[in-house]
């Protein structure tokens, strides 16, 4: 069987992490930047060293406030501390519990501005050098951050199950009514496009190359738990299994 590896962003106060947990091979998981705190980090370790899901840091902006979801002013010395400071916290968790960090995702407005903006993706990329470990950073396709961490850190590329494209990669964004795929059916068709046929249809019909090799489900997605199922079902009639699963 093929396997496909599906990732989730948790630790974020959501109610599913515990049914999600079990379902998908890897997760990312809030470290304080945007949601989470060292007990619900410690919570959400022992979901994931129970099930044997790959333990990823989901650092962001530090802004509670929006979730994260929006850019804000920082300096770069305050934003590669508050960065690295996310990480270690949940690396050191992780490492007591004798766990380690499989990769390192940044979520929302800093994912999205280090996709496109070269001084953000410097940051982020000299961040994760600094703190000399071997874990591998999920990136998004055709974005500025690949070609800065390109030959000086692992990185995994990254597409959205969930998510609507625009025809440069970018992801419609969510103050359009198209953002966002809800339906299970859909979702697996837009997956097994980007999986098996290595492509992404765009919102306008253009069909674009696509290299990922993990594909996130966002936990906050509408049935986010039946979707998760759904796939696993679908996947099983394509010969397609979720790694760890």
């Amino acid at each position: 069987m093929k396997e496909i590896d599906i990732n989730c962003d948790l630790g974020e106060g959501g109610d599913y992490d515990h049914l999600l947990m079990p379902l998908i091979s890897s997760c990312n998981i809030a470290c304080g930047g945007h949601a989470g705190d060292l007990g619900i980090m410690e919570k959400t370790l022992d979901i994931a060293i129970a099930n044997k899901t790959n333990i990823g840091a989901h650092p962001s902006y530090p802004d509670k406030k929006n979730f994260g979801r929006r850019s804000i002013a920082i300096s770069a010395e305050a934003l590669k501390k508050s960065i690295q400071d996310q990480v270690i916290s949940l690396q050191h968790i992780a490492e007591e519990k004798g766990a380690k960090l499989h990769h390192v995702k940044p979520h929302g407005a800093l994912y999205n501005d280090a996709a496109k903006d070269e001084k953000i993706a410097q940051i982020v990329v000299e961040s994760m050098l600094e703190i000399k470990s071997d874990f591998s950073l999920f990136v998004p396709l055709n974005s500025v951050i690949s070609e800065v961490g390109k030959g000086k850190i692992n990185m995994i590329f990254e597409a959205f199950a969930d998510r609507n494209y625009e025809a440069d990669y970018s992801l419609v964004s969510r103050s359009k009514s198209n953002a966002v795929i809800e339906q299970k059916e859909a979702i697996f068709n837009h997956v097994l496009g980007m999986f098996q046929e290595q492509k992404i249809t765009a919102k306008n019909g253009q069909i674009l190359p696509c290299k990922a090799t993990t594909f996130c489900l966002h936990s906050d997605t509408k049935n986010s738990v039946e979707i998760i199922r759904f796939l696993h079902q679908k996947f099983s009639e394509e010969n397609i299994k979720i790694k760890n699963t």
